[in-house]
């Protein structure tokens, strides 16, 4: 979770949760009627039937129409295989769909992969004591809980259980917990912590498989899984791949850094969000660690969205499209645009 969040209130405030609004059920029913289906564009469902599928009751196991509310129509439309946000929606809406979208989209045959780190201004998660309450504020508190929610998966490293000890549930949100992912290749962590304990989410230990059993062992109440490694680092492909195959296509790699930056290495991130927040800490624990290139022209320079979260500032990249889009310069409107 970026170390950013450290420690996680246990139960929100009513008037810090995001209350049910017809966008954000529309989105939640989108994720979960894709996921079912399978691909809407596969099943030869009609209109009517897409344009219901945002308004499915709540329970991602099944899918019950409801009629739609006139504050719901007309929020999404299915287009060209995946959800697209209206035409006519107001601003701030239209922000929130276009965000939180391509976790709708996710499904078998067309997976998504986002990662997520918070930092400061200079590009840090924590002080270099591990200090990390809190880098980024509410707003984007919310959003980690909005990506949960629209996610089958959320993946933390070892570092962020032990130093954080989150619950990595929903409680901020409307919507169904992820299945919670914690990558501990050397079996370094005990039961003692929240996510082994707590019952509110299937959980999963990954490993290095040389430290794992024949399938049955368990860590608490999670259930410890075996990958291949090569020199103590995980196989992630393969551990997408075993998540795919059990249904979970949507991931959250929600942190921390070491952890993002070795899927964004691997190039199995769809999307990187990187929220930035209005603080220097000086010196601290970076963010995003990749091998270093000799050229600017040879470095990541990723397609993005920018988007405002309260005192923050979201860059919402694109790492499948334009991966190294030429600078500002060489466009023909860089023009200068205040976003606050």
């Amino acid at each position: 979770m970026s170390r950013q969040s450290r420690p996680e209130p246990g139960n929100a405030p009513a008037s810090e949760a995001a209350r049910p609004d017809p966008a954000w059920r529309a989105l939640l029913d989108a994720a979960r009627r894709t996921r079912a289906d399978g691909g809407l564009d596969r099943d030869g469902a009609s209109a009517a039937d897409r344009a219901a599928a945002v308004h499915a009751a709540s329970d991602r196991s099944a899918i019950h129409r409801q009629a739609p509310t006139d504050a719901a129509r007309g929020l999404l439309a299915w287009a060209d295989g995946g959800w697209t946000r209206g035409s006519s929606v107001p601003a701030e809406t239209a922000a929130l769909l276009d965000l939180y979208l391509p976790l709708c989209n996710a499904r078998k045959d067309s997976t998504v992969t986002i990662g997520h780190l918070g930092q400061s201004l200079d590009g840090y998660i924590a002080t270099e004591s591990g200090d990390s309450n809190f880098v980024t504020g509410p707003a984007n508190l919310l959003h980690l809980h909005r990506m949960r929610a629209l996610s089958d998966a959320i993946v933390v490293g070892a570092g962020t259980i032990a130093g954080d000890d989150p619950q990595l549930t929903t409680r901020r949100v409307d919507g169904p917990n992820p299945v919670r992912v914690v990558l501990d290749p050397s079996r370094r962590l005990d039961a003692r912590y929240r996510v082994f304990t707590d019952g509110r989410a299937e959980t999963l230990v990954i490993c290095d498989v040389r430290h794992a059993s024949n399938g049955t062992e368990s860590l608490g109440l999670a259930r410890v899984v075996g990958v291949p490694a090569d020199a103590g680092r995980l196989d992630l492909a393969a551990l997408l791949a075993f998540l795919a195959a059990r249904g979970l296509v949507a991931v959250f790699v929600e942190g921390g850094g070491a952890t993002v930056s070795r899927f964004l290495e691997a190039g199995l991130l769809d999307r990187l969000q990187i929220a930035i927040a209005p603080l220097v800490t000086g010196r601290g624990r970076a963010g995003v660690r990749l091998p270093g290139r000799d050229a600017i022209a040879e470095c990541l320079r990723p397609a993005h969205r920018v988007f405002a979260m309260g005192d923050d500032v979201l860059f919402d990249c694109d790492l499948r499209a334009g991966a190294f889009a030429p600078p500002a310069r060489d466009r023909e409107q860089a023009t200068l645009r205040r976003i606050i």
